[in-house]
């Protein structure tokens, strides 16, 4: 009988390789990089260093992720992006520090995300982006801290209200499903741009000089607007819209961003 061939076993990381992946970010956090290791297994020795408020584990050959990683309690900012995840587990729910998740680019169905996501209160931006999704739950509308949600490249034909009237969003990045009606993702993109139309206060009650300013912004931004119009549509959303294995080498930019909300 003809011997199967084995799975490449992928990069060994001991504690001592994880320490040395700890970086400080240019915010004072403390983040652990272990992405493009070639790591095939979520490696058990970093939980001895859930301490960390980062933890980039993307662009690997990552199939599961554990229960265990709720162990991480000061997690703000977690990147699975570009593996092969299906699945996440129900202990996601317990990672109420979390600020940033991003699974983009991996195998995840809408089986695959667990009811215990709603529980994430604090989370301000979540790419969904490059899976396998053919509907979006709508736990997902009780994250009322959401600012950012990308839903791109999936298999879903429709929305939730729940989602698109998210109290704090401002950018939703629904392109390339196969929505019924093409004008349909361009209905929900119209409902968030709608939210940066409103007025925090009345003229009445600026100043010249802040009057002048706001007028100036104003006509600075219908300017671009219209050059944006002639020419070709550009899409919103540019930072999630790029599938990730043609993404930067870096994430930096897209990082301080997503922390500073």
């Amino acid at each position: 009988m003809a011997k199967r061939g084995k799975a490449p076993k992928g990069k060994k990381i001991t504690l001592s390789v994880a320490k040395n992946c700890i970086k400080i970010t240019f915010d004072g956090k403390k983040r652990l990089d272990l992405s493009k290791m070639g790591i095939t297994t979520f490696p058990k020795c970093i939980l001895r260093l859930t301490d960390v408020d980062e933890l980039d584990l993307s662009r690997n050959l990552i199939r599961k992720i554990p229960d265990s990683i709720s162990k991480f309690q000061n997690l703000r900012w977690l990147d699975l992006h570009s593996n092969y995840i299906d699945k996440l587990p129900e202990s996601i729910g317990q990672m109420t520090t979390l600020l940033y998740l991003n699974v983009s680019n991996n195998r995840l169905t809408t089986n695959g995300l667990p009811v215990e996501l709603n529980q994430l209160k604090n989370i301000r931006t979540v790419n969904l982006g490059l899976n396998h999704l053919d509907s979006v739950p709508t736990t997902l509308g009780a994250l009322k801290e959401l600012h950012e949600v990308a839903l791109h490249d999936n298999l879903l034909n429709s929305i939730p209200n729940s989602i698109s009237k998210l109290p704090k969003l401002k950018k939703l990045n629904v392109k390339r499903n196969p929505f019924p009606k093409a004008e349909e993702s361009d209905m929900f993109i119209d409902s968030i741009k709608r939210l940066e139309n409103l007025y925090l206060v009345e003229e009445k009650d600026l100043c010249w000089t802040c009057l002048k300013k706001c007028q100036q912004a104003r006509d600075k931004l219908n300017k671009i607007k219209s050059m944006a119009t002639a020419g070709p549509r550009r899409a919103i959303f540019s930072s999630l819209a790029s599938p990730n294995s043609t993404a930067k080498e870096s994430q930096e930019e897209w990082r301080i961003r997503s922390t500073s909300l």
